[in-house]
């Protein structure tokens, strides 16, 4: 099979069963990631450290057409994610930055300039590379900027390059 023919989708799963349908879909020999993250959980006896899974009911499939079915398939699953009438596509620069991300990679440079909300800002580096940005809130370890022409709200971190925009 060609990999430049696989692209990777999103997968609804039921409630609580994402790990499960990621070791299905391997054992089926097909490209899944499921990012997780630990937590500690407390009891009425104890604590305990648990893994959850970072998007909770989401899975990522890298899947050609002639496999979406046999996805499909797997069970916990419930469908693909659409957007406009389509299979959603998660581009392979951002299933990079989402896996970096997870594994604690920090690519890029840090702020060097102080940012204000309602600042116009430029991103000059990762997926969202040119697209104009309208600060919303400032915090210590990130930012949450307005993508007017997207119509979505994005965190970013240190590692996001950013241009002040003069208006």
């Amino acid at each position: 099979m060609r990999t430049d023919s696989l692209k990777w989708h999103v997968v609804y799963t039921k409630p609580k069963h994402e790990l499960k349908v990621a070791k299905r879909m391997e054992r089926l020999g097909i490209e899944v990631y499921c990012p997780t993250k630990t937590e500690v959980r407390q009891w009425s006896d104890r604590k305990k450290k648990i893994t959850v899974p970072l998007f909770p009911s989401y899975v990522f499939v890298r899947v050609g057409e002639e496999m979406r079915n046999e996805a499909l398939q797997v069970p916990g699953v419930v469908g693909f994610v659409y957007w406009l009438g389509k299979h959603a596509i998660v581009r392979d620069a951002e299933m990079e930055i989402i896996q970096d991300w997870n594994k604690g990679v920090r690519k890029g440079t840090t702020w060097v300039e102080a940012f204000t909300p309602g600042d116009r800002v430029s991103i000059a580096n990762g997926a969202f590379d040119g697209e104009k940005a309208l600060i919303k809130e400032v915090g210590t370890n990130q930012l949450k900027l307005l993508l007017p022409e997207i119509g979505i709200v994005l965190c970013v971190g240190h590692q996001t390059e950013l241009k002040k925009v003069e208006v």
